[in-house]
């Protein structure tokens, strides 16, 4: 986040109201975007989550805990599109490690 110059409570905004969301890299992930700049100068603002289906207290108002993976800026207008190819060999290391759900 600091990177990308984004405060924790703009990452939570888009997190609570995307303009927009898609299916995340990884499986099991969504991804939400809310658009920012100028018109002169668009950007947007990505955020991926899971849902965690532990026993963690949830927010007040929701049923489920979202973990916030990652939070970028994408330069333009980006392309409404459907998941990004993940190759075989990282999808069987992240199986293997237990960092993919269902």
């Amino acid at each position: 986040m600091l990177y990308y110059g984004l405060s924790p409570s703009r990452v939570l905004r888009v997190v609570n109201a995307p303009a927009r969301v898609e299916e995340g890299v990884a499986p099991g992930t969504l991804a939400g975007m809310q658009k920012a700049g100028t018109k002169a100068k668009p950007w947007e603002i990505w955020v991926m989550w899971r849902a965690d289906t532990g026993k963690a207290p949830t927010m007040p108002g929701t049923t489920t805990r979202r973990v916030i993976i990652t939070a970028w800026r994408y330069p333009g207008t980006s392309p409404i599109r459907g998941a990004v190819p993940i190759p075989d060999d990282v999808l069987a290391e992240l199986d293997a490690e237990g960092l993919l759900e269902g």
